[in-house]
């Protein structure tokens, strides 16, 4: 079986879990003899290729997708406008407007027609007009190699307009994968509706839907209106292959509580920031540490100084590779305090060093986890009361430690791809 899979990210190379999930799943996927095709907007060529073969999207000239721009973007019947809102403006007025835009994107597409598109890759201010381009990119990737794949797999929305594409120009199955939401990213009143229409869109003209977890699976039904036939929750897994027990000296004799992960709203950093402030009032032999960056870092910063707790807390700014192991290493508790996680695969990571772990009870990955302590998020007196057992009962710390790491071993990557296996199996004998 082999798969046309688009993704936005592949270590090394990384801003978040998405680009280490896609590679620990790929290589489940060859393990299972599944041959993966997988292209990403902006290659380094340093990627690991030992389990899929990598197509960088910046190399391919758009020059094979039709006889023509219009008829493109007939066939895979979108179109992106930068502002969906314009205030003040009557409808007849806003239809002339989108008309304009619509003239002008056909135009500048035009343009480009025939050459190469230089992606960055990131998440920057023109991400949409990324987004667009990678769909005719991958269009013309999807039929360049229509003959060498079975099924199309997309992560995530950033990469749902290209599996759209190819699926309309080749006829092969679509399989989308949701590794969060708009609703994970933001409160209800406040999503993107631009990200949310695409991700509605994706999910409604792929044949099947993976959700990373029964939480996300719950939020694809009730809040996009998608059949629960069409819908398959499997869990992620994390890839130790490689890996060995980092020893570190450590420079303080104090013991760690580490938060690691990007720093907004979704993972819940303030909550952290209060629960050390009490544990800190019943013991001061304890240091924590805030490793990531996000655009809430300097709010995050500022609210540990009007605590006046600065001499005891640490940010490290993002890591990455053997930074994240060794910062492991050095800790002594593991707290994710997430608001909504579809998954989380740092606490697996943190487990497998036998760092016992708290998590919060909204996200996916307390569904497979027993030796994890769950708390509410907003729990922050319980959250509290969890670092405290951990860091002053040695029994307590040594058994979460040693039955996570037992429990952490056995969520393999071979094991959740064989699941994947099967949807594939699924949508292309139907």
């Amino acid at each position: 079986m082999k798969v046309l899979m688009f993704g936005w990210e592949f270590p090394p190379h990384i801003a978040g879990g998405l680009g280490t999930a896609c590679y620990g799943m790929t290589k489940g996927l060859a393990a299972n003899g599944v041959e993966v095709l997988f292209v990403m907007p902006s290659a380094s060529g340093d990627e690991d290729q030992s389990a899929v073969k990598i197509i960088n999207a910046s190399d391919v000239p758009v020059d094979t997708v039709s006889t023509s721009v219009d008829e493109f973007l007939g066939k895979v019947k979108f179109i992106h406008i930068g502002s969906n809102m314009v205030p003040y403006v009557d409808p007849q007025d806003f239809t002339k407007m989108v008309e304009e835009e619509r003239k002008r994107q056909i135009k500048s597409f035009r343009v480009q027609y025939g050459q190469k598109y230089k992606f960055s890759g990131k998440y920057g201010e023109n991400l949409m007009e990324e987004v667009a381009r990678y769909a005719m990119v991958g269009a013309t990737i999807a039929l360049q190699h229509a003959d060498e794949f079975d099924v199309i797999h997309a992560h995530d929305w950033l990469t749902y307009l290209a599996g759209i594409a190819a699926k309309q120009l080749t006829g092969k199955p679509l399989v989308v994968h949701v590794h969060a939401t708009s609703f994970d990213r933001s409160s209800d009143d406040k999503i993107d509706t631009r990200v949310y229409d695409l991700e509605r869109k994706g999910m409604e003209a792929a044949d099947k839907v993976i959700a990373v977890s029964e939480l996300t699976r719950n939020i694809v039904i009730n809040k996009y209106g998608i059949s629960p036939d069409k819908v398959v929750a499997v869990h992620n897994a994390v890839d130790f292959s490689g890996r060995e027990n980092m020893v570190v000296e450590r420079g303080v004799k104090d013991k760690v509580v580490t938060f690691l992960g990007r720093v907004t709203f979704q993972k819940g950093p303030e909550y952290f920031i209060e629960a050390a402030a009490k544990v800190l009032k019943r013991c001061s032999h304890v240091r924590f540490v805030m490793a990531g960056s996000g655009d809430m870092l300097n709010r995050c910063i500022r609210h540990v100084a009007r605590l006046g707790i600065s001499d005891r807390f640490h940010f490290t700014g993002f890591l990455r590779g053997a930074d994240v192991q060794k910062m492991f290493a050095l800790s002594d508790v593991y707290v994710m305090p997430s608001v909504s996680e579809p998954f989380g695969i740092s606490p697996l990571e943190a487990m497998q060093t036998n760092v016992p772990s708290i998590i919060s009870k909204q996200s996916g990955v307390a569904e497979v986890l027993k030796y994890a302590i769950k708390v509410d998020f907003w729990d922050i007196d319980a959250m509290a009361d969890a670092m405290y057992g951990l860091l002053n009962y040695p029994a307590m710390a040594d058994m979460a430690a040693r039955c996570g790491r037992d429990e952490v071993d056995a969520l393999k990557w071979t094991n959740a791809a064989y699941k994947i296996k099967k949807v594939y199996e699924s949508v292309i004998n139907k």
